[in-house]
This record gives C-alpha cells, structure tokens and sequence, in this order.
C-alpha cells in the first residue's frame, strides 16, 4: 500500500519560512517523480514544484519561483519543500505526489498523493 505523508505545515508570519516534508513508503521512491501542489479555499488545485526522479531537475510555478525549493533523499524515500519569503496568498493545504510520467506539471498524471498540511502565512 503506497503512503504519501506530508509534514511540517503550520501558522508563519508573512516574510517567514517553512519546510515541508512527505515520507513515501510502499513505492519504488527512485523512479517517481514528485511533485508538491496546493490548494487554497474556494481555488483549483495547483502545481507548486516538482523534481524528477534523480533529482537533476526541478520544476516551478511562477509564482513561488526564488522563494521555494524542492529537493529529495532517495536514500530516506523523502522529498522536501523549503518555503522561503512567504506570503498570505501561500496559505493553502500543500500536497505531495508521485507520477511514473515525465508530466511534472500536472496533477490528472500523478498516480499517488498524501493526505496534505496546512500553511496559513498571516500578514
């Protein structure tokens, strides 16, 4: 049974920062990519990040773009999102996935995703 579990959200004020981490089990962790996406009250789910599956290449949004980092531990089957600089228009429920595609930046293609974490940035 394939579990995605995300930690590491919470309550940040505007300008701080966060790390995410989502712990996989269950999959073969080097040959998926992964990818981070958000969803915040009332909006579509959106792409936020994503790595490949060696981690040579990572992928962003516009919009966290200079501020968040992904990166992954093959060897711990973890993946992480270090949110810098945040801002209120962050705040959202955070999901990791995982995809055997090279179709980063949607998230129809991903096969597995967590339960998610909250990060409420305040202003």
């Amino acid at each position: 049974q394939v579990q995605l579990v995300e930690s590491g959200g919470g309550l940040v004020q505007a300008g701080g920062s966060l790390r995410l981490s989502c712990a996989a089990s269950g999959l073969t962790f080097g040959r998926h990519g992964m990818g981070w996406f958000r969803q915040a009250p009332g909006k579509e789910r959106e792409f936020v990040a994503a790595i490949t599956r060696s981690g040579l290449s990572t992928y962003y949004a516009d919009s966290v773009k200079g501020r968040f980092t992904i990166s992954r531990d093959n060897a711990k089957n973890t993946v992480y999102l270090q949110m810098n600089s945040l801002k209120p228009e962050d705040t959202a429920v955070y999901y990791c996935a995982a995809t055997q595609t090279s179709s980063y930046t949607t998230g129809a293609l991903y096969d597995y995703w967590g339960q998610g974490t909250q990060v409420t940035v305040s202003s």
